[in-house]
């Protein structure tokens, strides 16, 4: 499934889009959790590959990743069990170059295209030294998807908008992720920025938290990523059942 075309005929038919994150390895039944978003309502959904260092995520997908890396999830197990899910959306993984220099440029991108995975976020990889991974993932069909501050200067976010792939990635406040009470002042801003340079389809991620928040950052965008106040459910033993329910309310909360 490519995508792109998928994000791009749901907001082309009147969508608000939603994609919400899950920890690749977050107990034994975290491919049911995946599923269970999925049937929610969910575009697209994203799967953070655990690391030890994740410089860009707040405590709680931190001690998502560590439960996880402590179960001994690996990158290889995570690619490998994601390839078994048989869901109508697509797929993209979330992680660090450090993961991907690792494995190697050609052999990461040929796993997750072996897999079924159709994109893949590596947040601290910047624009200017895409080359290596961004030439072997486009080789693979595998949709880099970068991401823009609201620190970026317009002519830099005009070049991130047309190299990325699938979606770009706005993020809605600086700092790291976490669930925020009031969606940040940055965020608007930032959509409409987005929206203003690309017709790719743009989302905004980083402290989204509730209903009322994803409408908000929506309408400046083309809809959000959900992750924190995801995983926080999940790590107080939600587990599939209530992740479905939560991604569902978001979904009626876009929909209305």
């Amino acid at each position: 499934m490519n995508l792109e075309s998928h994000l791009r005929a749901r907001r082309d038919g009147g969508a608000k889009l939603l994609v919400p994150y899950v920890t690749g390895g977050l107990g034994r039944d975290w491919l049911d959790v995946v599923r269970a978003v999925a049937d929610a309502g969910a575009d697209a959904i994203e799967i953070g590959i655990p690391f030890s260092d994740p410089v860009m995520d707040g405590p709680t997908i931190q001690e998502a990743s560590q439960r996880a890396l402590e179960a001994g999830a690996t990158p290889a197990q995570i690619v490998a069990e994601a390839s078994k899910l048989d869901i109508d959306v697509p797929l993209v993984v979330m992680t660090y170059y450090n993961l991907v220099h690792h494995s190697g440029h050609e052999r990461f991108a040929a796993s997750l295209a072996d897999a079924g995975i159709d994109g893949a976020i590596v947040p601290d990889l910047p624009y200017d030294e895409l080359d290596g991974w961004g030439d072997a993932a486009d080789a693979s069909s595998v949709e880099t998807v970068l991401l823009a501050a609201p620190t970026t200067p317009d002519d830099r976010l005009a070049q991130i908008c047309e190299r990325s792939r699938g979606f770009v990635y706005g993020i809605s406040l600086l700092g790291v992720t976490g669930a925020r009470e009031q969606l940040a002042t940055n965020a608007t801003d930032m959509g409409r920025r987005l929206k203003a340079a690309t017709d790719r389809p743009t989302l905004l991620g980083l402290g989204i938290s509730t209903g009322p928040q994803a409408v908000e950052g929506a309408a400046a965008a083309d809809g959000v990523i959900i992750g924190s106040a995801l995983i926080q459910r999940l790590l107080d033993g939600d587990g599939p059942e209530g992740a479905g329910a939560f991604i569902g309310e978001l979904r009626k909360a876009l929909d209305r």
